[in-house]
């Protein structure tokens, strides 16, 4: 279909206002100028704040300056609302992607679908429009979330529609309509030229990929790094931090309370500054291929080791041993889209009541991009027992010659299997 067919479907009613998710960016800014010029419609812009810095404030007037109505402009602060909603829940599952991504682009994208679809409403728009490439797997965090909220919606993809799927590409056509962008430069490195390092920032992570790190070979120059100091120039003495939990979330930091917010920006600051978080990783992309990443979440990564600290003295044995079977399914499911799907829904209200006991104080000591557990006690919910767990005198609170009986059942069958296999022979 061309852009004149589609601009004369548009005239008819097919796609009359979209709401596009805009950053201000290279991509989102090309973006609205295609979809103004293609389909012919009213844009309205969605910029939401979940902690990414810097692209926040100047994406109003941008938005202005492409003949966007102030009005059509929304722009949100969402950063509690991700930490509280969507962060803390995750956290509480103690959720790792293939045993090391702590999920940070991923759990942001329902977020975003949510308030697209909010604005959509308010605005009486008939689409929805992203900037997610065909090959990444946020097309289908958002289009997912968007559909589980608003059956009806329509989605505008460009980048499965249009042919501008390179940096070169994208700044030629900014530069033919006008459109201004602010950051033009080349990546650096032993490939010289090509794409600079694609980055996706919030509150609980950046990631960067494309570029030289395409190739899964190549260790990133320490330039790239934004939220932490390399380990070699950490401070040289370490520093003990003392997280407070209540029903498995973080309330408080050595005795000051915190809004959710409060508390991941401040464990960011603290893993930062001792070069914790940092991950080079090759994960398996929801659309089929592996996929090249490096990630810095140094206050998720504080985050996720404390509180499997407090759980370790809080949880039942089986209660814990259940959770961590489930955990990878859990951590799938957000990380292919299904945040609003029933069965993640489903897991949320089993992981919540899990954490009821889940409450005291765990002190974690940070160092070198180190982390060690020195401390933890809950005072109300602990199942640690001194007195049974002692190897000294224990007065006759644990029968040592129980164990006798509990080996000689479960050696039975392999004892059974060992004489077969003896006779067979």
């Amino acid at each position: 279909m061309t852009g004149k067919k589609r601009i004369r479907k548009a005239a008819t009613g097919e796609h009359s206002k979209v709401v596009l998710a805009y950053s201000g960016g290279l991509d989102t800014s090309v973006i609205l100028k295609w979809l103004q010029d293609t389909y012919g419609c009213e844009v309205v812009t969605f910029t939401a704040d979940i902690g990414q810095g810097g692209e926040v404030a100047p994406a109003r007037a941008k938005a202005l300056k492409m003949g966007i109505r102030k009005e059509n402009i929304f722009i949100e602060d969402l950063r509690e609302e991700f930490v509280r909603d969507f962060v803390f829940p995750m956290f509480r599952a103690d959720t790792l992607y293939e045993g090391e991504y702590l999920l940070g682009t991923s759990i942001a994208r329902p977020l975003i679908a949510k308030h697209l679809v909010s604005i959509a409403r308010k605005t009486n728009a008939d689409a929805i429009a992203h900037g997610a490439t065909g090959k990444g797997n946020d097309q289908v965090r958002f289009e997912l979330g968007a559909y589980a909220l608003m059956p009806e919606v329509k989605v505008i993809a460009p980048w499965r529609e249009w042919n501008l799927l390179s940096r070169d590409k994208l700044l030629a056509y900014a530069d033919k309509h006008g459109i201004p962008v602010d950051f033009k430069k080349r990546a650096r490195g032993r490939r010289g030229g090509g794409a600079p390092y694609s980055m996706d920032a919030n509150l609980l992570h950046i990631s960067y990929e494309g570029g030289i790190l395409e190739d899964p070979n190549f260790a990133p120059e320490e330039s790239m790094w934004r939220l932490t100091v390399s380990p070699e120039k950490a401070p040289n003495r370490p520093e003990v931090v003392e997280l407070a939990f209540r029903r498995g979330d973080i309330v408080a930091i050595d005795g000051s309370k915190l809004s959710p917010a409060g508390v991941l920006t401040e464990l960011n600051r603290l893993g930062g500054k001792h070069g914790i978080g940092r991950l080079d990783l090759v994960e398996n992309r929801y659309v089929g291929m592996k996929s090249r990443g490096c990630y810095e979440t140094p206050g998720g990564s504080i985050m996720w080791k404390a509180h499997r600290a407090m759980e370790s003295i809080t949880l039942d044995r089986e209660v814990l041993a259940l959770k961590d079977d489930l955990m990878p399914r859990y951590a799938r499911l957000i990380y292919n889209g299904y945040w609003f799907s029933p069965e993640r829904k489903l897991l949320q209200v089993l992981i919540d009541e899990s954490q009821k006991p889940v409450n005291g104080k765990v002190r974690i000591k940070l160092y070198k991009g180190t982390m060690m557990v020195v401390g933890r006690e809950s005072l109300t919910d602990s199942l640690f027992d001194p007195r049974i767990s002692t190897f000294d005198d224990d007065r006759g609170a644990y029968d040592q010659a129980d164990a006798e009986g509990f080996i000689r059942l479960n050696a039975l069958r392999l004892r059974i299997a060992a004489r077969r296999r003896r006779k067979m022979s």
